[in-house]
């Protein structure tokens, strides 16, 4: 399961490409949302354009969404405090 819920936040793991033509949700690979990344992998780049992603998919502000692993790799675990709507929504 790519996600799972610890009272109020929501735990995800994400399968993370960065340096995509735009930035959208590309599904499940294995036990992770894949998502693609507009922004290249410099200097933290992806990693804000991926947490300021999500914040505004789960409804969130910024400081809501934490990257807890993963800061340089490709598999990353992000939790997101107070989500507005349910992780199995972002599937298409």
């Amino acid at each position: 399961m790519w996600f799972r819920r610890e009272g109020d936040a929501v735990t995800l793991t994400l399968h993370v490409q960065p340096g995509a033509k735009k930035t959208e949700i590309a599904g499940l690979h294995g036990d992770a949302l894949k998502i693609r990344l507009a922004a290249p992998p410099v200097e933290g780049k992806a990693n804000a354009a991926l947490l300021a992603f999500l914040a505004g998919k789960f409804g969130v502000p910024m400081r809501n969404v934490a990257l807890k692993r993963g800061e340089s790799s490709r598999i990353k675990v992000v939790s997101i405090s107070g989500p507005q709507i349910s992780p199995d929504s972002l599937l298409p």
